[in-house]
């Protein structure tokens, strides 16, 4: 793997470069720096990054840095492999992320799926959390979304690791928006910081068979136990299906 340049890469989804999802970000990474982190914010609206075209649904050893198609994406996945951690902060466009961002967590699919090329992503054991921002509901939908997706890729999700705002004016005078976006850039130096960098996590080749017996061999036992019990139950269930089909 690349060595690490940075501690933190703070990802700007908003294109508003003076809106509340940037104040936000960089009140978490300004805490980050303060305890020691070496961080960068990149603001993906400043890059072209194209949609998905699904080269792993035809080949899966074809999804791989790097990307094939000719955008920026390649540039930011440099990036992000750079980066120890990531804060992605975003608008929240209808109950979700936008389009930009969308793009960009699709493509970092070339990163996790060297879990298929060489048995490991290349996003795992990076520190994520995230921020979001928009005068709607839906925030937390889109908090959700991001940590779901991102777990899945690899990256490990500390605790707090959220925060979010979802009124109108300055998030700046927001008491708990702020402590809470102060708070991921505290959390995230100190799960960097108790967390080894190089682990490995995911173990994609564990032989099985021993497990997969005794697992088969303990439901059957409670299969056993729960036999009349579970008859009784489809006793009554084909009772009723032979009474409705008399009043047919």
């Amino acid at each position: 793997m690349v060595g690490f340049k940075i501690d933190i890469l703070g990802i700007n989804a908003s294109p508003r470069k003076y809106g509340n999802t940037l104040k936000l970000l960089m009140v978490a990474v300004k805490m980050a720096e303060k305890l020691g982190a070496k961080v960068k914010v990149i603001h993906i609206y400043d890059y072209k990054i194209e949609p998905c075209i699904g080269c792993v649904s035809d080949d899966e050893y074809a999804c791989r840095p790097p990307c094939p198609l000719n955008d920026d994406m390649n540039k930011l996945l440099d990036e992000v492999m750079l980066a120890r951690g990531l804060i992605i902060a975003t608008p929240v466009y209808w109950y979700s992320i936008p389009g930009q961002l969308k793009n960009f967590i699709d493509r970092l699919t070339a990163l996790e799926n060297m879990i298929v090329v060489k048995g490991r992503s290349l996003l795992e054991g990076k520190v994520a959390a995230f921020i979001a921002v928009g005068n709607d509901h839906g925030a937390i939908m889109t908090i959700a979304h991001l940590m779901i997706t991102l777990n899945s890729m690899g990256a490990i999700i500390p605790p707090w690791a959220l925060a979010y705002y979802s009124r109108k004016g300055d998030a700046l005078q927001d008491k708990n928006a702020i402590l809470d976006a102060a708070n991921i850039g505290k959390i995230m130096v100190k799960m960097m910081n108790l967390t080894p960098k190089d682990i490995e996590w995911y173990e994609p080749n564990i032989i099985l068979d021993e497990i997969i017996a005794e697992v088969r061999e303990t439901i059957r036992e409670y299969e056993r136990k729960q036999y009349w019990e579970r008859k009784r139950i489809f006793s009554l269930r084909n009772n009723a299906r032979r009474q409705i089909a008399q009043e047919r």
